[in-house]
C-alpha cells in the first residue's frame, strides 16, 4: 500500500501550481547554499580542532572541591 506513481505525479503538479517553477528553483538554490555553508563550517571546525589539540595537550586544570554543607531541619522548613 505504498504511494503509486500517479499519486506522486499529482502531488508534484500541485506543488508546482502552488509555488511556481521559479520559486521552487529559488528554494533549491537556497538549500544548496545552506548545505555548502554547513560543509564549509564542518571543515573549518575540523581544522580548528586539529590546531587546538596540539596546543592544549600539555595543559591541566586544577580544581579543589569546596566543603559540602549539611542541611538543617530549619533550612528544610524554610524551603518548603
Amino acid at each position: 500500500m505504498g504511494i503509486s506513481f500517479w499519486q506522486i505525479l499529482i502531488i508534484a503538479v500541485i506543488v508546482v501550481l502552488l509555488f511556481g517553477r521559479g520559486k521552487i528553483s529559488e528554494l533549491m538554490g537556497d538549500v544548496a547554499k545552506g548545505v555548502k555553508s554547513f560543509r564549509k563550517g564542518l571543515a573549518d571546525d575540523d581544522d580548528e580542532d586539529q590546531k587546538g589539540t596540539s596546543d592544549a595537550s600539555g595543559k591541566t586544570i586544577e580544581h579543589t572541591p569546596s566543603e559540602t554543607v549539611k542541611q538543617t531541619s530549619e533550612d528544610r522548613s524554610k524551603a518548603g
